[in-house]
Parts: structure tokens; sequence; C-alpha cells
């Protein structure tokens, strides 16, 4: 039989050289190696991944319930500021009627600290008028016992005013 293959590489079993197969031996086994890394990679990957799965569950869970939780909050600060504004409103009408020598557009307010501020306003001006009142009234000289009886002064009138107390006196005396 001739040797139809006369490549000096191949043998009679058409195998490789033992170099070559050496060469591949090595070749598989860094394949094998790398097939492993990415093996665990991918591994570790799908690790992280159901963490932050469940990372993100409860996330979603902790966020829903902080919703709720913001909710009834702001509803029950609905129901507290609606009582706040109908005692401040009490408070404001009560201040009104216990203070009767303020005038009512005084005494003001949306807090009990605004209405409280409008109250000492309110007093000081009372006081403040009350003594005004009492200067200007011990300035006054009203004699005592009855006026005596006379004419009316003529000085302070205009002609026309002087000729209608005249026709006036006239008449009545008629």
């Amino acid at each position: 039989m001739a040797d139809e293959n006369n490549d000096p590489n191949q043998n009679q079993n058409n195998a490789p050289p033992p170099d070559d197969v050496a060469a591949i031996k090595t070749q598989l086994a860094g394949e094998q190696a790398a097939r492993a890394a990415l093996e665990a990679a991918s591994t570790e990957k799908d690790a992280r991944i159901t963490e932050l799965e469940i990372s993100l569950t409860e996330a979603k869970t902790a966020s829903e319930a902080k919703d709720t939780q913001i909710t009834a909050s702001a509803a029950e600060l609905a129901t507290v500021t609606t009582a706040r504004d109908a005692a401040v409103s009490k408070y404001l009408g009560m201040a009104k009627a216990l203070n009767p020598a303020i005038p009512e557009h005084v005494i003001r307010g949306s807090t009990v600290e605004e209405i409280d501020a409008s109250i000492t306003e309110g007093k000081t001006i009372v006081e403040a008028v009350k003594t005004a009142m009492a200067a200007e009234a011990s300035q006054t000289k009203v004699p005592a016992g009855a006026p005596a009886r006379g004419g009316i002064s003529v000085e302070g009138m205009s002609p026309r005013e002087k000729i209608a107390y005249g026709i006036q006196q006239k008449g009545a005396n008629q």
C-alpha cells in the first residue's frame, strides 16, 4: 500500500503528532477554566439579581406602607386643622364678647396668639382714648347750676342766620 498522505505531521491513525495534542490539551484546559469562570460569574450575577429583586420588593412594600401612613397623616392633619379653626373662631367670638369696650373690628386674627395681640392692642387704644377724653373733660369748665337766662350770642352767626334769628324772636314776642 502506498501512503496516500505524505504529511510528516500525521501518523498512521490520522492522529496529530504529540506536540499538537499537548497544545490542544492546554487550549482545552484554558477554555474549560474560562468556562468555569464564566459559570461562576453567571452564578454570582444570578445571586446578585435575586438579592436586588428581594431588596426591590422590600422597598416597594416599605414605600406602600409609607404612602398609607402619609395618607392617614394627611387625613388626621385635615381633621386637626378643622378642629383648630373652629376653636379659634369660638375663641375670637368669646374675646369680642368679653371685651365690649374694644370695638369688634379691632379684635381679629387667625390664631390665638394674633387674637391675644389684637386684644392687647385694643386695650391700649381704649386706655389712650379714655385718658384723652378725661384730659379734655378736665380742661372744659362747665359752670354749676342752670345757665343764666339771656339771649343767644349772635357773634358767630352769618348775616342770614342773624336775620332768621331776629324774625323768630319777633314772632315769639307777638
